[in-house]
């Protein structure tokens, strides 16, 4: 028992988000083992609300391109609304994660073309060789995208266990309606955000930095 929680406690720990990748392919085998494995992931009354269409060689290419192009041209429709705001401790962990990001990167803080073209990976996928679109049924109504929200998390930790490195994009996931044309989608699936995925450029400056957490005193309310 001690040693399970050990191995979670060091794949929650070495988990982060990737931003640069290598070229190489993940493999078929790995990719199935990590979508298996995130099947596991506990939904309401087992209903298992996820689908995931993934996507590896020419296909790649041809999304990114096709999101690049719907960001010059057209105009943001997530299925979900983007928060309203991030009040207090999560606008500052916001505001800090950015900045060691730009700091990594050696963006300057008045750089704001420098900040533009970093935030502009996103839409390159940060040259990651795979995504994974993940989508939710839509009858489930946010439940449903709390389920899945689960096997997201379930997919980025079995891929740290593999050694691929993955980076979860709620920024594609504006462009709801060209992602569901593009791979023909039916309008009963949310898009709920993208895991660009890959072997990680460790050698990357924006790889270098990882983010604080926040204290049990900030999270936990244990009463009785």
């Amino acid at each position: 028992m001690t040693d399970n929680f050990e191995t979670l406690q060091g794949l929650l720990q070495a988990r982060h988000s990737c931003r640069a990748f290598r070229p190489d392919p993940v493999s078929d085998e790995t990719i199935l083992q990590i979508v298996t494995a995130a099947g596991r992931a506990p939904s309401w009354c087992n209903a298992q609300p996820w689908r995931v269409t993934v996507t590896r060689g020419a296909e790649t290419e041809r999304f990114r391109d096709a999101l690049l192009a719907a960001v010059q041209n057209d105009h943001p429709g997530p299925d979900l609304p983007w928060p309203e705001s991030y009040p207090g401790a999560h606008g500052a962990r916001r505001r800090e994660c950015g900045l060691q990001l730009y700091e990594a990167a050696g963006i300057a803080r008045n750089d704001r073309a420098g900040r533009a073209e970093q935030s502009m990976q996103n839409y390159h996928l940060f040259g990651a060789p795979h995504v994974a679109i993940v989508q939710s049924e839509a009858a489930l109504g946010p439940y449903g995208a709390m389920d899945t929200g689960g096997f997201v998390t379930a997919f980025m930790l079995t891929a740290t266990a593999l050694g691929v490195g993955t980076i979860a994009q709620a920024s594609v996931a504006a462009y709801a309606p060209m992602i569901r044309a593009h791979f023909d989608l039916p309008e009963s699936r949310l898009i709920l955000c993208a895991i660009s995925f890959g072997l990680p450029d460790m050698d990357h400056p924006t790889n270098t930095f990882r983010t604080s957490r926040a204290g049990l005193d900030e999270v936990l309310d244990l009463r009785g």
